[in-house]
């Protein structure tokens, strides 16, 4: 199979096909860099030169900034501009954008990446003016060619029209002569209740390619002279290679070398099974003085007692935890949360390859712009001298994305220290799991308290939990107090509630974590829920009347998609059936809302068992509703999965103590519930749908589980919450 183009051949392709020539927008030299409000997006000029060409036989080639990693934002991209371009959905192909953070910067995170469910955010008017552009100059040059008024000229599914002479035309013969027209950076983009694209289930543009097996992954590239790697990590983290006997290694068939490198020790060979033998026949001493030694629980400890103080201050309402004196009733309880690996079906991989003074890489990039100047700093490059081949991801769940870039500087020592041409570095499922860039593990302290009439008048939380920000590439200056990403639905937390605190404890701690799925709200979410719940009930309100009368005047969305959600379910507070009973959460995440009833009983292992999920979400406008309701399901399989069995723990002597699925458990297909979605009719712009559905469905459980049982799980996962 081909190995994609490399950015002179896409420039090369460009010079032949674009409507017209590839040229700088006005604002994106200026603006693209930094991170954008919404009023930016929309200001941002058409750049239909950037995002989109055609070529002579009519098909529309969609450029994506972001990477595809079976989240559907190509087919999402593809259908924003083709809608305004009145392109025909059976015509429109999409390839990866190169790396180049001057034209495709994520406009919310300012540098050329995917997260934080942005995709859709930051591209709607984007990739829309850009579509209505490209259709404004392929009219003006048929008008040219057709010698008549453009306002007698159509445009609809692929087709030029001029009705009144009866001539008609695709979009390819007209590609040339457009592209010497100029570029409205205005252009008129159409009323929403126009739309014929979007806001259908458009089948999703890769999902030929995807089924019958020629869609290209990292693992299909082939170069000439291209060999294999494979490294064994430190056992624990801390550890660093003391000596190397590698003389067994060395004599497996099809192993060609063996070097160190900064993360371990690396066996490069003719194959990757070749090189995985070599790696385990290596016999490495390790220097473990600097290991992190201490347990899980000797961390929970530190941290629990850490919130016993309060902490940076997040937030501050009212009296905040001074309250608390005067309540006439109080609880107090504290949750813990563990490490969590991303465990994604497509373990790491890249191909790098040196040579004339650059470096090509083919690897799914979540951090572009990231990952492209670790791999530079690595290989003394600029930046600009590192081309990277966008490929398509086997999910990521922010595995990709991390703020170190050190899966994509691992790969590049590996090529420099080979440095006879290019080299395929792939991971084992073990060195994933194993590997770190966990969720950090996390413990809250939370303090409540209810007048004599049942009501909240007081919330007390402190939040113990380690910053991978802090430090890392994105803070480089170590300057964050405050972790945004760890106090996210904490801080501004949607209920009214007259006297809050929120407080955290930046904690420090050997194991190198990172991004994970709904990133803080995977954690935060689930305390401030399953406690407002307690709360609820203590005070005698039902847990979906009590919220709703919670919620703040200026979160009308969020109190939207608990009604519907109980609408769905047919919430009456009461057991649905013998032996069941239904627990509720609602989430207000990446910009979106998604409220969650589920049905649980109590299984035979003492488990919850989840029959049905009803989930409402109020993301703006569902590009592809069939997409949106995805994300929903698996975001509630995702998160399933982690709070039933999720756990990366620590032995004694530092090392993880799961190394693959049978170990790292992960939900499996009959423990999967019944999911129904609904999906709120909204015209505001569209909001994150890949994280946004994760964090209700553990509260929502764990809820539901303690009415059932009388048990409240404040200990994840639920195999330790609940059977420990």
């Amino acid at each position: 199979m081909a190995a994609p183009t490399s950015r002179r051949g896409f420039l090369h392709q460009t010079a032949g096909s674009l409507v017209i020539a590839m040229v700088l927008p006005t604002m994106a030299r200026g603006q693209a860099i930094r991170r954008m409000t919404p009023a930016d997006m929309r200001a941002l000029p058409a750049a239909p030169n950037v995002f989109l060409r055609i070529a002579p036989d009519s098909t529309v080639t969609i450029i994506a900034k972001h990477l595809e990693m079976g989240q559907g934002v190509f087919t999402g991209l593809a259908t924003l501009a083709a809608e305004e371009l009145d392109a025909d959905w059976s015509q429109i192909r999409v390839e990866p954008a190169p790396a180049n953070v001057r034209l495709y910067a994520n406009l919310n995170m300012g540098q050329q990446g995917t997260g934080g469910s942005s995709g859709m955010f930051n591209s709607y008017y984007q990739m829309r003016k850009a579509g209505a552009a490209a259709r404004a100059m392929l009219v003006a040059a048929a008008a040219q060619e057709w010698g008549v008024p453009p306002g007698e000229i159509t445009v609809e599914r692929g087709i030029i029209a001029h009705r009144a002479s009866g001539r008609t035309s695709g979009f390819g013969p007209f590609a040339a002569a457009a592209a010497k027209m100029p570029a409205p950076p205005e252009p008129t983009l159409k009323d929403p209740a126009n739309f014929r694209l979007i806001g259908t289930d458009l089948p999703p543009i890769d999902l030929a390619a995807k089924s019958r097996g020629t869609a290209t992954y990292t693992s299909d590239v082939k170069r000439p002279g291209m060999v294999h790697s494979a490294i064994l990590h430190p056992p624990a983290f801390g550890a660093t290679v003391k000596t190397v006997d590698a003389a067994a290694a060395e004599a497996i068939d099809g192993v060609l070398d063996v070097k160190q490198v900064p993360t371990g020790v690396a066996v490069l060979a003719k194959s990757t099974w070749a090189a995985q033998r070599g790696v385990a026949a290596l016999a490495v001493e390790w220097d473990v003085s600097k290991v992190e030694l201490r347990s899980c629980e000797e961390m929970y400890r530190t941290y629990a007692a850490a919130t016993k103080s309060p902490g940076d201050e997040a937030e501050l309402r009212g009296l905040g935890a001074g309250a608390l004196a005067g309540a006439a009733k109080q609880i107090e309880a504290e949750y813990r949360f563990p490490f969590l690996a991303h465990a994604a079906m497509e373990p790491s991989n890249a191909v790098v390859e040196i040579g004339d003074g650059k470096a090509d890489v083919w690897m799914g990039a979540h951090l572009m712009t990231l990952d492209q100047n670790v791999i530079a700093r690595t290989l003394g490059l600029k930046p600009e001298q590192v081309i990277i081949h966008q490929m398509l991801a086997g999910g990521s769940f922010g595995r990709l994305g991390t703020p170190n870039s050190e899966f994509a500087g691992e790969a590049a020592s590996i090529a420099k220290a080979w440095g006879k041409g290019p080299v395929k570095h792939n991971w084992t499922r073990e060195n994933d799991i194993r590997g770190g860039m966990y969720r950090p593990l996390a413990l809250h302290r939370l303090r409540g308290g209810l007048d004599a009439a049942g009501n909240i008048v007081a919330w007390d939380q402190v939040i113990a939990v380690q910053s991978f920000l802090k430090g890392s590439l994105l803070d480089p200056a170590s300057q964050i107090k405050i972790d945004n990403s760890a106090v996210e639905g904490a801080r501004n937390m949607p209920y009214v509630i007259p006297n809050l605190r929120v407080g955290q404890h930046l904690m420090s701690n050997g194991v190198p974590t990172s991004f994970w799925r709904s990133v803080g709200a995977s954690h935060i979410g689930f305390a401030v829920e399953c406690f407002m719940d307690e709360l609820l009930t203590l005070g005698g309100k039902d847990p979906v009347k009590g919220r709703l009368a919670l919620i703040k005047d200026d979160e009308p969305r969020l109190k939207g998609v608990l009604s519907r959600v109980a609408e769905m379910a047919k919430w009456s507070g009461s057991r649905p059936k013998s032996g069941r009973a239904l627990g509720v959460a609602a989430i207000k995440a990446f910009r979106s809302y998604v409220a969650q009833i589920v049905e649980v009983s109590l299984g035979d292992d003492g488990l919850p068992r989840v029959h049905k999920v009803w989930c409402a979400v109020d993301c703006g406008v569902a590009i592809n509703p069939d997409i949106v309701r995805a994300q929903m399901e698996g975001g509630i399989g995702f998160g399933l999965g982690a709070a039933l069995y999720g756990e990366i723990t620590l032995g004694a002597d530092g090392q993880p103590e799961q190394g693959n699925f049978d170990q790292y458990r992960v939900l499996r297909m009959p423990e999967m519930p019944v999911i129904e979605v609904a999906i709120i009719k909204s015209a505001a712009d569209p909001t994150g749908v890949g994280e946004p559905g994760v964090p209700p469905i553990a509260p929502a459980v764990a809820n539901a589980f303690r009415r059932l049982s009388g048990k409240s799980i404040r200990v994840l996962p639920f195999t330790k919450g609940v059977l420990v």
